[in-house]
């Protein structure tokens, strides 16, 4: 089950604000809840979260227990994290290591039997990463252990947060989780921050999805230069709105049960450089990697050589984290060359450029980077950048012109990605605000824009329009 479903939005979430609401007992409420949005997708891997969630509830009393006997907590810490990450590890990437077990085999001529399939359970990469930070906090002493089983069992299976993020620290919600506070004022802002996130999702994301996709599933002699730059442009503003939205949605359903979740995107394609892009996309991935990685790994403590190593390891974990497949892989790889380059020098050089040059260069790495993230191969990835560039085979009498694509609905939503990916619309709604301040016309007006907004997604959701979700899976 995804937000932007029928299900969700007509059964589903109705019936959980209403017996929310009403019933005192607001974990146990949302736990329940948790457990049915997670079974209804993924009803055979509900055991593997289930033990997650028990196992890391024992390892976590464990490690604190061992530390308050003055014991060392080193092994248990140990064993805590090596269990979640063996589970990841089989089934994230069992399949692949066996695709690459095979294919070497295969080259030098060895006969071997492919065993059975391992199914990647939903949301696995979250919540063993929110079981991993809760764990190193507590080995740490920045958190103490949840003593009640029912709080950390909402905290990890929070469906909100369950499948496709933020990623939120214990100790963010660790307050909230006994204690929170529901009011009219902040269920407003919850809805407001969903309908916008869910708005991005489906009249947006949705239709850069059906471009994106069509354009990627040409072959290369197919491919005009012009055409590959508008299905780069269509999976990068894709991915955003559909990540994004999918972010704010998350953020707004847990404002309304009570919480605080982080924000997960600020306008990363406005950065003027690669690490100014990773400070602002996917900003809770980034700093748990910088938490929990980089800065046990040395951070940039140690020599230039060093934190380069440091940093260059963490985004081919990263990319690693994103998918089991040589593309991510490679993906985390020219993201690490791009920031170890601005970390030795090239930043400098970047900074003195004119700022449209700035920007120029970080939106042409980034775009590049996603035509390796969404491609099935490095081969069909390297094809189609080359076409981007008038480089290939291209078969002229195959091939398909820019305006069978660039229909009206598709350059509409072009310009409004555009503008809703800068800090515009929000800078013209503050200036609205400041003029007029505690207007009802104004209250009144954005009321009407979001149930208008509202309208438009059931509309399209009704119609069985194109509605695919990029993180579903991670």
């Amino acid at each position: 089950m995804v937000f932007s479903s029928i299900s969700f939005l007509f059964y589903f979430l109705p019936i959980f604000l209403v017996l929310y609401r009403v019933l005192p007992w607001k974990n146990a409420v949302l736990a329940i809840a948790s457990l049915i949005f997670y079974t209804w997708g993924e009803p055979a891997n509900l055991p593997l979260l289930l033990i997650c969630i028990v196992a890391n509830y024992g390892f976590g009393l464990w490690i604190a227990n061992a530390q308050q006997r003055g014991a060392s907590a080193k092994l248990a810490f140990v064993l805590a994290v090596g269990f979640n990450l063996g589970g990841l590890a089989y089934y994230k990437y069992f399949n692949f290591a066996m695709d690459t077990v095979m294919q070497a085999g295969s080259a030098l001529h060895f006969q071997i039997t492919r065993p059975e399939q391992v199914s990647l359970p939903l949301g696995i990469s979250f919540f063993i990463f929110h079981a991993i930070s809760y764990l190193v906090d507590i080995y740490r002493k920045k958190t103490a252990p949840e003593k009640s089983f029912v709080a950390l069992f909402t905290y990890i299976i929070m469906f909100p947060q369950l499948v496709a993020g933020p990623i939120v620290r214990f100790s963010t919600v660790a307050r909230q989780l006994h204690q929170r506070r529901w009011s009219w004022a902040r269920a407003e802002t919850g809805v407001r921050f969903f309908i916008l996130g869910l708005a991005q999702k489906i009249l947006l994301a949705n239709t850069f999805a059906l471009s994106a996709d069509q354009i990627f599933g040409l072959s290369s002699d197919q491919l005009l230069s012009s055409v590959a730059w508008l299905g780069a442009l269509s999976y990068t503003l894709q991915i955003y709105f559909d990540f994004g939205g999918y972010s704010l949605m998350a953020i707004g359903l847990g404002i309304v049960c009570g919480f605080t979740f982080p924000r997960n995107f600020h306008f990363p394609y406005i950065a003027q450089s690669i690490t100014e892009f990773w400070r602002r996309w996917h900003m809770s991935l980034s700093r748990w990697f910088r938490d929990y990685v980089y800065i046990p790994l040395g951070g940039n403590r140690g020599t230039s050589l060093r934190t380069a190593v440091n940093l260059f390891s963490v985004f081919v974990l990263c990319g690693l984290w994103h998918g089991a497949n040589w593309t991510f892989v490679v993906w985390g790889i020219y993201h690490g060359l791009f920031l170890v380059a601005e970390r030795l020098g090239l930043s400098a050089w970047i900074a003195s450029c004119w700022k449209p040059m700035r920007h120029l260069y970080t939106m042409l790495v980034v775009m590049l980077a996603w035509v390796l993230f969404r491609s099935e191969s490095i081969q069909s990835a390297g094809n189609f950048a080359l076409s981007m560039f008038g480089i290939g085979n291209l078969d002229m009498a195959q091939a398909t012109p820019l305006a069978a694509y660039l229909h009206p609905s598709l350059l509409l939503a072009i310009i409004a990605g555009i503008v809703l990916a800068t800090p515009a619309q929000s800078m013209l709604l503050s200036a609205v605000q400041a003029r007029f301040p505690a207007s009802r016309s104004v209250t009144l007006i954005r009321q009407i824009s979001l149930l208008g907004l509202f309208v438009l997604c059931m509309i399209s959701l009704a119609s069985g329009a194109y509605n695919p979700f990029i993180y579903f899976r991670f």
